[in-house]
C-alpha cells in the first residue's frame, strides 16, 4: 500500500467536498442548473486526478492531468459567474483558496512533467 502523501489528490478532494457544500446551498435556493455545473465540473477535478494516478503511461498520466485542468478551468468559470451575481450567494474563501492551490499545483506538475 502506498502511503505516500499525495498533495494534488488531496486537496482536490477538499475541493470536491467544498463544491458539494457550496451547490447544496444553491440547491435550497433554486439555482438548479448552475449548481449541477459547478458539481459536475467540481468533482470531476479530482476524480480525474485519481484515474491519472494509474495511469497506464507517462503520456496517459498528463492526458488526465489535462482533463481535470481543464475541468477547474470550468468550475473557475462558474466560480466568477456566481461571485459576479448579485442573485447567487458568494462561495466561501476555502473554496477560492483550493482553487487557487489547485492551479499552482498543477502549473508545477505540468510544468515539470513536460520537462
Amino acid at each position: 500500500m502506498n502511503t505516500k502523501k499525495n498533495e494534488l489528490v488531496e486537496v482536490s478532494f477538499e475541493f470536491a467536498l467544498l463544491i458539494i457544500d457550496y451547490t447544496e446551498e444553491l440547491e435550497k435556493l433554486r439555482k438548479y442548473v448552475i449548481a449541477k455545473q459547478l458539481l459536475k465540473s467540481g468533482t470531476s477535478v479530482g476524480a480525474n486526478i485519481n484515474e491519472a494516478q494509474s495511469a497506464e503511461s507517462k503520456a496517459d498520466f498528463v492526458h488526465k492531468l489535462k482533463i481535470a485542468h481543464k475541468e477547474l478551468l470550468e468550475t473557475e468559470y462558474w466560480i466568477k459567474l456566481v461571485k459576479s451575481s448579485s442573485s447567487y450567494p458568494k462561495p466561501g474563501i476555502e473554496i477560492e483558496n483550493k482553487l487557487i492551490s489547485l492551479k499552482k499545483l498543477f502549473n508545477k506538475i505540468i510544468s515539470t512533467v513536460k520537462k
